[in-house]
């Protein structure tokens, strides 16, 4: 009798699971096509593009210029949300942790090279699929006009004889633009006294405001105030001159200093977005990349235009990152 039991038992409990099974199989398959639907509707409301910097300098110049141009390749609106702070740390995170739906895309700077190096985020490259590259540009330094420094040479032996002493500003600790003025220490056997801000426009308007002595953001951050005659470049960290406005700004190699330190910035989605929907945004990325619009309004802020498709923009990434990692290795960041 006790064997009869048990077996009923056993045949009422592997009836009850199997009919348990089914009902998640049968759930599972019924919300595929109700994915698929919502991947094939995309979009169909606006998208977020989450800039990791504040407003006002030059990653957001080019975020706002490149959701203008693309209002005429997608039917809904792309809209700018800042969330600068820990050198991009935090727009960065927010997008990789994004449900991943194509509603919220990220402008990616070189930032994601470094800062994982630094163990300043856990965001690494592998966190994201890329849309594409839109810009590329080189560090500089650059002074107030009033400033007793006509050429690099003169700010370099200044700094020699009062180590630790120039403040220069940045756009954060670890960011791209620290690790350009840590990168011109090591070559030049010089100290200064690193102060960070919240993105390139604050370190600017510092300097303006005469609270810093030089800052090493990009070109197109103050080209404004250069051509206003408030501020001086007195190099660029580049291979070549730059054109038009910047021309008669020599390049450090130019002076003997091989440095050559510059900051890409580009579109990201998290990683696990429907392959439609990141086909979809690259589609739109490519024609709005190559809009005359975007292209004109980077030159007038001294931008550099320099489109890439996804899977290029992700390998000049991975090569980045190893090159980063080289020269961390000899810096202390917390400088």
């Amino acid at each position: 009798m006790r064997s009869c039991a048990n077996s009923g038992f056993v045949f009422v409990f592997h009836v009850r699971m199997r009919t348990i099974f089914t009902s998640l199989a049968l759930a599972s398959t019924l919300s595929l096509p109700f994915v698929s639907a919502q991947a094939a509707d995309y979009p169909t409301k606006p998208v977020e593009l989450i800039v990791s910097a504040a407003a006002g300098g030059g990653t957001d110049n080019m975020a706002r210029a490149f959701t203008e141009a693309a209002r005429k390749h997608f039917p809904q609106p792309i809209v700018v949300v800042n969330k600068p702070g820990a050198a991009s740390s935090i727009g960065f995170t927010d997008v990789a942790t994004a449900k991943p739906d194509g509603y919220k895309m990220g402008v990616i700077t070189v930032n994601l090279a470094i800062l994982p190096a630094l163990n300043l985020t856990k965001v690494t490259v592998e966190d994201y699929i890329y849309i594409a590259r839109l810009n590329n540009d080189p560090s500089a330094i650059t002074v107030r006009a009033d400033a007793p420094w006509k050429t690099i040479e003169e700010f370099l032996a200044d700094a020699r004889k009062a180590p630790g002493k120039l403040q220069v500003g940045n756009a954060g600790v670890g960011d791209a633009w620290h690790v350009a003025a840590l990168a011109l220490e090591e070559k030049t056997k010089t100290s200064f006294n690193h102060v960070p801000f919240q993105g390139g426009n604050p370190a600017v308007m510092s300097l303006l405001g005469g609270h810093v002595d030089a800052v090493t953001v990009s070109p197109g951050e103050v080209a404004q105030h250069v051509s206003s005659g408030k501020l001086r470049m007195l190099a660029v960290m580049a291979d070549q001159r730059m054109p038009g406005l910047f021309a008669q700004t020599p390049t450090f190699k130019e002076r003997g200093i091989e440095l050559t330190v510059g900051a890409w910035r580009g579109l990201v989605v998290p990683k696990g977005t429907p392959p439609n929907v990141v086909s979809t945004l690259k589609d739109m990325a490519r024609k709005a990349g190559n809009e005359a619009s975007f292209k004109e309004t980077l030159e007038k802020t001294n931008l550099g235009y320099s489109y890439a498709e996804g899977d290029v923009f992700l390998q000049q990434i991975l090569a980045d990152r190893d090159m980063f990692k080289g020269i961390l290795a000899k810096l202390d960041v917390n400088k």
